[in-house]
């Protein structure tokens, strides 16, 4: 009888010495980037930003239903000047309409009642601004002083690799209307590729935005209602 008991099952050994080579075989994990990579590239975009024309495709959740809309369609933005930029997107389906959002107003066209639904926007002058920084061409600077920012991960979005950052309102009067956002940027690129708006009733809303055109020559009438004679003018929230 040897000496040697080892056992001479071939599955057994093979097990022992991948257990021994184990730290030699872990692939790291490529780490998730830094907020200040994610800054860096946020200012050079906004450095640049002029206009923007994008396919949209936008998800709507109430919470209480438990519904979920979904409209697809184009989108117009253009900065006029520094403290006015102007919005324009185009829903195509399922219901066609176009709406509008400016400093101090927001405009809702539907076209098969001729109607447009007219918001005076000054007395939300606050919540507003706070909107429009988190569109584009906006630079880090402006967003941290509205918002606490964070990196929560990477992840794909339409094939696309970007990473996501949590924005939490630091003003309670926005925190009222707005309990946090997420925006995933490419990785190389530092315009959202989508954004996520989270309401405190648990509601939300997602824009995703493809075939993503920076800097076209918009005009100011691009970015304006384009409206038949007669229309009808309504005033829903007006006092």
């Amino acid at each position: 009888m040897t000496k040697n008991n080892q056992t001479k099952d071939p599955f057994v050994t093979v097990s022992r010495r991948l257990l021994l080579m184990a730290p030699f075989l872990i692939v790291p994990l490529s780490a998730v980037e830094s907020l200040s990579a994610v800054e860096t590239r946020i200012d050079q975009a906004a450095a640049q930003f002029r206009a923007l024309e994008a396919k949209i495709q936008r998800v709507s959740y109430t919470a209480v239903l438990k519904d979920k809309t979904e409209e697809s369609g184009k989108i117009y933005i253009k900065k006029v000047k520094a403290g006015d930029t102007r919005i324009r997107i185009d829903v195509l389906e399922p219901s066609p309409r176009s709406t509008t959002i400016g400093k101090k107003k927001y405009e809702n066209f539907l076209p098969k009642i001729a109607t447009v639904q007219e918001v005076d926007l000054g007395k939300y002058a606050k919540l507003v601004d706070q909107f429009m920084l988190l569109g584009f061409g906006s630079t880090s600077k402006e967003l941290a002083a509205e918002y606490m920012m964070k990196v929560t991960g990477e992840e794909m979005i339409n094939g696309v690799p970007a990473t996501r950052v949590e924005l939490t309102p630091r003003s309670p009067a926005v925190q009222e209307h707005l309990k946090r956002v997420e925006m995933w940027f490419p990785l190389k690129e530092g315009c959202p590729i989508q954004q996520k708006f989270h309401k405190p009733s648990g509601d939300y809303e997602m824009s995703t935005y493809s075939a993503v055109q920076l800097n076209p020559n918009l005009t100011e009438a691009d970015v304006a209602l384009k409206l038949p004679k007669n229309v009808k003018r309504e005033y829903p929230l007006k006092d």
